[in-house]
């Protein structure tokens, strides 16, 4: 299996190129790091690759942040959908698969349960709209070029020295600050970075797209419970949602005056005080067996 795989250097694409390379692939990177077989920016690629693979994972992509300005936001779309458009132009001949790390960001929404892949793609972000038009332009290329294609539309991803919200929230219940909102029951869909990485060998001769999640999608308080367990630290402690309602808009002014990013604002009270969770039944019909997150704390807290 002769294999190219993009953003090998980000938190997925690590796990990949050490499980493909496990399995006997022959692996070829891309992307901005000395270490990638092919040291270029994506949205500088321009000669085309020459080399027949069997399978190409994309999973190199701008992050999901929010924009302080429009140089911000022009940067999901230069690096999401111009990076895709030349990497498609550029593999000569096209492979035999393609799979695209997508984002349950497409969707466009910030409460639901159990939103399943028939849900119509409405996001109104910088980061949404660039993944959703990042989607469309590969399966148009893959229809033209006869090329067996899988979405992967992934939500919060948790594995070995978590990024992001997780980090910040496992940094904060260290330090005794982290608090739930409420009684702290309010749902997220997550998934394993392994279980995607194991996933992708078992589907991409089928194709499709698929929400990937662990199946349980835990509260906040079994979340904090289990990092505050691991650690030997106090429980979280809870605040009524009236009482923070107001801090969180005292924190909307400073960071529009500042540009200092607050613990709490509108944006982050909003989404951790009502659920969202995506449903994964179609990837469980076809061989998706993936494991609680709150059950394999091993695989991410240290």
């Amino acid at each position: 299996m002769k294999v190219l795989l993009t953003g090998a250097s980000g938190f997925l694409g690590v796990s990949i190129l050490k499980e493909f390379t496990k399995l006997g692939y022959k692996v070829d990177t891309l992307g901005r790091s000395t270490k990638d077989t092919f040291n270029v920016d994506l949205t500088h690629l321009e000669k085309p690759l020459k080399t027949a693979y069997d399978l190409v994972v994309h999973a190199a992509g701008k992050a999901h942040f929010v924009p302080k300005n429009i140089e911000e936001e022009n940067l999901f779309y230069t690096v999401n959908v111009k990076g895709t458009e030349n990497l498609l132009r550029c593999l000569t001949p096209p492979p035999k698969y393609f799979v695209f790390i997508s984002s349950v960001s497409v969707y466009g929404v910030d409460h639901g349960n159990n939103i399943n892949e028939n849900h119509p793609l409405q996001a109104n972000t910088a980061y949404g709209k660039s993944k959703i038009i990042a989607e469309r332009t590969i399966q148009d290329w893959a229809a033209l070029n006869n090329v067996k294609v899988t979405l992967l539309r992934l939500p919060l991803l948790i594995g070995e020295n978590p990024k992001g919200n997780l980090k910040t929230m496992i940094n904060a219940i260290q330090k005794g600050y982290y608090f739930n909102i409420g009684k702290g029951n309010i749902k997220k869909s997550m998934v394993l970075n392994d279980d995607v990485v194991h996933f992708i060998p078992k589907i991409m001769t089928l194709g499709g797209i698929y929400n990937l999640t662990d199946g349980y999608s835990p509260s906040f308080k079994e979340l904090s419970d289990t990092i505050s367990n691991h650690y030997s630290t106090k429980k979280a402690f809870s605040i009524n949602h009236r009482i923070i309602k107001p801090v969180a808009v005292v924190g909307d002014l400073i960071e529009k005056v500042t540009k200092i990013k607050m613990p709490i604002n509108s944006l982050k009270l909003k989404k951790i005080t009502k659920p969202l969770t995506y449903n994964d039944e179609k990837a469980r019909a076809v061989g998706w067996n993936p494991r609680e997150v709150l059950k394999n704390k091993n695989l991410w807290l240290k």
